[in-house]
């Protein structure tokens, strides 16, 4: 099941372009192409030409007046409903602890694939050894010079054929069937091979050789249901386990006479499997957050943290008030700005991207008639398009993408095309919803991290080219 989302026929009415005075900040974007970075606020309506607003970049030209102008827009954080995490392809296995977010928990639960038709050890093979392999794929967190500790356990039921949602979790054995502390240095990427217990490892290899258990897929999750994969608390790191043929269990054993061992997989490939996730924001500035699909102020800080299924919401009437102060201009650039973000540490990476979703004060994405929902559209394309009723309808398959700086720990996101569309009328301005996904990847990166950033409402601005023939 994907994000909640709502129709646009629920959406009846365009909000009304306010007409009170806004006030416009001095662009210090760009300032290298500028001599001074001066600061100074003009109000909209004490001009008498509303259009001529801004800083004028080409002063002295008689046919075009080309201005500059920058603004900010109000900034919530919603933590989503529905957040399902079934099948997401990569396990989230973490403990976190950070002053705005609180402590992150993250818990992997996964069932566990055999071969039926794959050779099975006989009667008379010899255990060598047995482990059960982590094939990690991400390494987000703190201090990963000191040891990391992760437990795989075996879970005490079984998983449905039912979705998941990260507020989920499933009962496992309170001892581990493999368990190991871990240094990782500067290796983000690795596959971990983890001793079993000796009775565990006794127990399956003789299930191989004899047992009933493996004659199918059926039996084997009724005597194997699955594992949960859980992280140290206070570790402050998170990995991220692929989830394939690389991740399983690999026994090794030989027959009497051979001196070259040989390997039985059990695997996660086509494997059911969600993320878990629990939140203790007790004592930071989101405790506020305590109910899902509700728009909350933290302070002066707005932040996402993927996987918890926190994002921000993004006001836009600020755009209106300052359409309603224009008349016969072009837009030439329109940025939205979301930076300079709260430092990150060594170790950790914020989201690589986000996209801006329609919503409303249901704090739910909004949808189209047809279901699609719907984004800011890329620049350079059609911001609408007619169905085969000849009914006008939002874009929706070229979401714009804010992509994160890191040198200058910004994300911008190019709204050009958007800003004229609603300028001219073509579209209705909505309020955003920011969620840390790329359209351009596989799955949804949102849920398979822990990846956060923290911004200063400050921080978040329309940047404006635009210019007015005379």
């Amino acid at each position: 099941m994907s994000l909640k989302t709502r129709s646009l026929k629920s959406v009846l009415k365009k909000r009304s372009r306010l007409t009170k005075s806004s006030t416009i900040f001095t662009p210090i974007w760009q300032a290298k192409a500028f001599a001074f970075a001066l600061v100074f606020t003009i109000f909209l309506n004490s001009c008498s030409d509303p259009s001529s607003v801004g800083i004028e970049l080409a002063p002295g030209n008689n046919q075009v007046g080309v201005f500059f102008v920058d603004f900010e827009l109000p900034a919530e954080v919603v933590l989503l409903d529905s957040f399902n995490t079934t099948n997401q392809s990569i396990l989230v296995v973490g403990e976190e602890q950070d002053d705005y977010f609180g402590k992150t928990s993250g818990m992997g639960f996964t069932r566990l694939f055999i071969n039926a038709v794959e050779e099975r050890p006989e009667s008379e093979a010899i255990l060598d050894s047995m482990f059960f392999n982590l094939d990690v794929v991400s390494v987000n967190g703190q201090g990963l010079e000191d040891p990391k500790f992760y437990s795989v356990h075996r879970l005490a039921e079984q998983l449905q054929d039912t979705l998941y949602y990260n507020f989920n979790e499933l009962s496992f054995e309170e001892n581990p069937i493999a368990s190991s502390e871990i240094e990782f240095g500067e290796t983000k990427d690795t596959t971990l091979m983890i001793p079993v217990t000796e009775a565990f490892a006794e127990e399956l290899f003789g299930k191989m050789k004899r047992g009933t258990e493996f004659n199918n897929l059926f039996t084997f999750r009724e005597y194997f249901p699955g594992v949960a994969i859980k992280a140290r608390e206070g570790d402050n790191t998170t990995i991220g386990v692929n989830l394939g043929f690389e991740t399983g269990i690999t026994t090794f054993f030989h027959y009497p006479g051979d001196t070259v061992a040989t390997t039985y997989e059990i695997s996660t490939a086509s494997s059911r499997s969600f993320n878990s996730v629990k939140s203790d924001r007790s004592g930071t500035p989101t405790a506020v957050v305590t109910e899902n699909q509700v728009a909350y102020k933290t302070g002066d800080l707005s932040g996402m943290k993927s996987n918890l299924g926190m994002a921000i919401k993004i006001n836009t009437d600020p755009v209106d008030e300052f359409l309603d102060t224009l008349s016969g201009v072009i837009f030439k650039q329109v940025v939205f700005e979301l930076g300079e973000i709260e430092s990150v540490p060594d170790g950790q990476n914020p989201p690589s991207s986000f996209v801006a979703y329609f919503t409303d004060d249901t704090n739910e994405i909004l949808t189209r008639s047809d279901g699609q929902p719907i984004t800011v559209q890329r620049d350079g394309l059609p911001q609408t398009e007619e169905d085969e009723s000849g009914q006008i309808l939002p874009s929706f398959n070229a979401p714009a993408i804010a992509r994160y700086n890191q040198n200058e720990n910004i994300y911008r996101l190019g709204i050009t095309s958007y800003l004229n569309a609603v300028f001219r009328g073509e579209i209705l301005n909505r309020d955003w919803l920011l969620y840390g996904n790329s359209p351009e990847t596989t799955g949804d990166d949102f849920k398979r991290s822990f990846r956060q950033f923290k911004v200063r409402d400050n921080n978040i601005k329309v940047r404006v080219i635009y210019s007015k023939i005379r």
